[in-house]
């Protein structure tokens, strides 16, 4: 029964070292889809410190992957030095994902506030050009997330760029897609879109950092059974280097 315990442990274990390297891969994917969606959005969240999370998950994938060939070498060699590195740096990516949580919920209640602080400021700077940055990700954004405005397509009333357009209409990023006719004109305001983009921004950025904590917590749990099966192995191995020594000790007598 004990043989066929540490059978299983060492098969569960490397079958789990396969899962820490798909498992890099995909904390690596949400670290870095958090960098590119952060540049998209950065004219309207300021805070630099929500990259925080992403670059500590970055740095877990890279630890985890490390963990994969470690992990899978001493598995196999059954080699008490590796395992004992390998559990530990288990150890210290557990410690870092649990840090990833906890900062993914402290910039949660932080993104509306500095979304609030800032989407004004980037309406104002909206000059309609796609030289400037500031309208491009305006732009985008009302594109991609189907906006115009920051509480709706009335918001746009009061910019400098509408005063200084006297057009009587809001950016074509505003119009429906289907629309191929729509110029803007607050005239046909049924050919706009409807909802604000403060919400809309607001909700993408939680969606985003919640992603990236379910990711950590989903591969914490994977982790906690990859050290349960480690030490499965290690005190196996250490129990058959003890019963060799009282063997040999006992031939000797």
């Amino acid at each position: 029964m004990g043989n066929c315990g540490i059978v299983a442990s060492k098969t569960a274990l490397v079958f789990l070292n396969l899962i820490f390297w798909a498992a890099a891969g995909v904390l690596c994917y949400a670290g870095g889809y958090v960098f590119v969606t952060y540049d998209d959005y950065d004219h309207f969240f300021q805070d630099v410190y929500t990259l925080v999370p992403a670059a500590v998950v970055l740095g877990a994938g890279a630890l985890l992957f490390i963990t994969g060939l470690v992990g899978c070498y001493s598995t196999v060699r059954e080699s008490p030095c590796g395992l004992a590195s390998f559990v530990f740096i288990l150890l210290l990516v557990l410690m870092i994902e649990v840090a990833v949580v906890v900062l993914g919920y402290v910039y949660i209640a932080k993104v509306e506030e500095n979304v609030n602080s800032s989407i004004q400021a980037a309406y104002n700077e909206y000059n309609g050009t796609n030289s400037d940055a500031p309208s491009r990700a305006i732009d985008y954004v009302q594109r991609q997330l189907r906006c115009c405005g920051i509480n709706n397509y009335s918001d746009w009333t009061n910019t400098p760029w509408f005063e200084g357009s006297k057009n009587n209409s809001v950016p074509i990023s505003c119009c429906k897609p289907d629309l191929s006719a729509c110029t803007g004109s607050l005239t046909r305001p049924e050919d706009l879109f409807q909802e604000g983009c403060e919400a809309l921004v607001v909700r993408k950025l939680k969606e985003i950092m919640i992603y990236v904590i379910w990711a950590a917590l989903t591969f914490a749990a994977i982790q906690m059974l990859g050290m349960l099966c480690a030490c499965v192995v290690l005190c196996h191995r250490r129990q058959e280097t003890v019963y060799d020594l009282l063997t040999t000790g006992e031939t000797y007598a």
